[in-house]
């Protein structure tokens, strides 16, 4: 699992869906549907209709790969930072139950509203 307490996670760029769909559809349950994927240099964040799904490539070939699930219902709050005029970037936090805070910037143009209102749909 990711160290979500001493990580802050470099900056995601958004990237095509397909990019993580072939690796994450036997993890998914019925009806689930990716709703906007990331990336950094090797690790993946993907937002679907139900959940939050990281991507931790580890070793140094990164044949082995650590994926977490992060359910939208144990979302106890949340809070976005939008991109501004000369800071570019967004930001995302989610607080789980149980786990803590969870921090995640993202490169310009990521579409932050949209996951927001999937993740409203869940934790409200």
């Amino acid at each position: 699992m990711i160290d979500f307490e001493n990580a802050d996670f470099l900056k995601l760029k958004q990237v095509d869906n397909s990019t993580y769909e072939d690796r994450l559809m036997p993890l998914f349950a019925p009806g689930e549907e990716i709703v906007a994927s990331f990336r950094t240099v090797r690790d993946g964040v993907v937002f679907t209709n139900k959940r939050v799904i990281t991507i931790n490539v580890q070793g140094l070939t990164g044949k082995k790969t650590d994926y977490s699930s992060l359910p939208y219902k144990k979302v106890q709050a949340f809070s976005i930072e939008t991109s501004g005029v000369f800071d570019l970037d967004s930001e995302l936090e989610l607080w789980f139950s149980s786990l803590g805070r969870i921090r995640f910037e993202f490169t310009a143009g990521a579409d932050v509203a949209r996951i927001c209102s999937v993740i409203s749909q869940y934790a409200l």
